[in-house]
């Protein structure tokens, strides 16, 4: 008999967001293989239904949730937490701890939750201090009542031993190896530094920003991302791009194979991002072979081990490293082999699915018992 399991807490299947809903594009289909009833949560808007990717078995059920910075997971999380618990699957899977409220509503009902725990929100910058005081009760709450937890990197999962007394699965994110992609038109391969990053503080966007302006005397600059709801960051992204020809700012981009491209065609990949654990942009710059420039954390150090450049959050820090990358042809050549055999080795989605996988079935069986805990 088949098993049945409900996805809380992304937008949507097919949604192309973040990395949840990376790692839910990958999932869900690699489940209905396996004979599995997938149901994911998606928010209204959020999905294209005729989206040619999408896997028709995969049902996807819309609920009603407030649209903003700080109430969307909250409220979208209760609705579909609601809505699961009527259904009755013999598995949630529920992403971010916020949701962390609702696991009781799941709980009374007898389901089993796996939760991936994400980074650890309530130190991001970009959230306010009754923000923060909501994710770090609902971690409080995910280790009380989610029956599994789910980290995707090994220091992640030692923040939580250490605070919440609670032991986990490591299981982390995983990369797609593209063909070989011509480059993005007026852009010459390896000629430029590429940021892919949602533009909130602790990914050292204003560092990279005014590294930027230097750069751009000899390199082209590409910037991908923005911050979702506009502001100081997109604004001066917009002035960046207006006041250099060689600065291009794209905004968010969701065509894979362009964003793919880039990465593969860049000179320099700059990864700045400093919580969060492990970054599925990162992964995917590695399977990409992106040279990359990473900010030296200890996240980012697990994942690139010694296939990356590190350096410190400094504009002329971040400027000089890029340039070196930039101007070094052999670098670049050894820089992408390190991270394309890195990524090989330790992040493939095939991996990361069948860990997914195993945890569901022993939750589904009453053991769940860890696949790989630290």
């Amino acid at each position: 008999m088949s098993k049945s399991v409900a996805i809380v807490g992304t937008r949507g299947y097919p949604s192309y967001y973040g990395g949840f809903e990376t790692l839910v594009r990958e999932l869900s289909p690699y489940l209905v293989e396996r004979g599995w009833n997938v149901t994911v949560y998606s928010r209204k808007g959020a999905v294209e239904v005729d989206d040619p990717h999408r896997d028709p078995r995969v049902e996807t059920v819309v609920t009603r949730g407030v649209e903003s910075k700080s109430l969307s997971t909250l409220t979208y999380g209760l609705t579909s937490a609601a809505h699961a618990a009527r259904k009755r699957p013999d598995v949630a899977l529920v992403m971010n701890v916020a949701n962390g409220f609702w696991l009781p509503i799941l709980k009374a009902r007898g389901i089993p939750t796996i939760v991936n725990v994400d980074g650890i929100e309530w130190e991001r910058a970009k959230w306010g201090r009754a923000a923060k005081t909501v994710f770090k009760r609902g971690a409080q709450l995910t280790a009380r009542f989610g029956d599994q937890l789910i980290y995707d990197s090994h220091e992640i999962g030692r923040r939580w031993s250490k605070e919440f007394k609670r032991d986990g699965n490591f299981i982390p994110y995983g990369g797609t190896i593209p063909p070989q992609l011509d480059p993005v038109e007026g852009l010459a391969p390896r000629s430029y530094v590429l940021m892919v990053s949602r533009f909130v503080p602790e990914n050292t966007v204003e560092e990279f920003f005014s590294a930027a302006e230097a750069l751009s005397r000899d390199w082209d600059v590409v910037i991908v991302g923005s911050s979702g709801y506009g502001g100081e960051l997109d604004q001066r992204a917009q002035d960046l791009a207006e006041g250099s020809a060689r600065i291009h700012w794209l905004g968010h981009v969701s065509d894979d194979e362009k964003l793919f491209s880039l990465w593969q065609n860049a000179g320099a990949y700059f990864h700045g991002h400093s919580v969060g654990g492990t970054n599925p942009a990162l992964i995917q710059a590695m399977a990409c072979g992106a040279p990359i420039v990473a900010r030296n954390t200890v996240y980012n150090r697990e994942v690139l081990s010694d296939a990356a450049q590190f350096v410190e959050p400094q504009s002329d820090a971040i400027a000089k490293a890029v340039d070196e990358v930039l101007s070094d042809r052999r670098l670049q050549m050894e820089l992408s082999a390190g991270a394309i055999e890195r990524q090989g080795d330790q992040y493939t989605w095939e991996g990361v699915c069948d860990l997914y996988e195993q945890l569901l079935v022993s939750a589904c069986a009453g053991t769940a018992e860890s696949t790989r805990s630290r």
